[in-house]
């Protein structure tokens, strides 16, 4: 039997893949929990054209994200921090600190898990930092810690 699966199936295939099955096995397990559908010729054309939506979708995204990469690229952002002797900061600069000023400075939204730092921020100065945009995106941005 072939079914159009409308969610990943573990050992069988991905959302929108078509594949053959043992007929009770679609019949008893994929159909009635949704996981699948009969694979009939209206059905196809609408598996074909949620996959042309979602590409398209994921064009569109993939677009966006080069143009807030390019926005970000090589740019400087100042965040000020407390600091205490010997230059080293009271506590450490923490990536929603500087998601914020992403925010603030360039009007980026950008969610804290996307920004990655090699090693705590606990000093004054410059710092690189790795911003995932995009699976695809990834930018550069200098991080300049300075004193309060």
């Amino acid at each position: 039997m072939k079914v159009i699966l409308q969610k990943d199936v573990k050992n069988i295939g991905k959302k929108g893949d078509v594949v053959e099955v043992a007929e009770g096995y679609g019949r008893n397990f994929l159909l009635p929990r949704g996981l699948a559908v009969e694979a009939n010729a209206g059905n196809l054309r609408h598996a074909a054209q949620q996959r042309q939506l979602e590409s398209a979708k994921a064009e569109r995204e993939l677009k966006d994200a080069e143009k807030i990469g390019a926005k970000l690229k090589g740019q400087k952002l100042e965040i000020k921090a407390k600091v205490g002797e010997g230059g080293r900061l009271f506590g450490s600069v923490t990536t929603q600190e500087i998601a914020d000023q992403l925010r603030k400075q360039f009007s980026v939204e950008i969610d804290k898990r996307k920004i990655e730092i090699k090693e705590p921020i606990k000093s004054l100065g410059t710092h690189p930092v790795v911003v995932k945009v995009h699976p695809k995106v990834h930018v550069s941005v200098q991080v300049n810690v300075l004193a309060d």
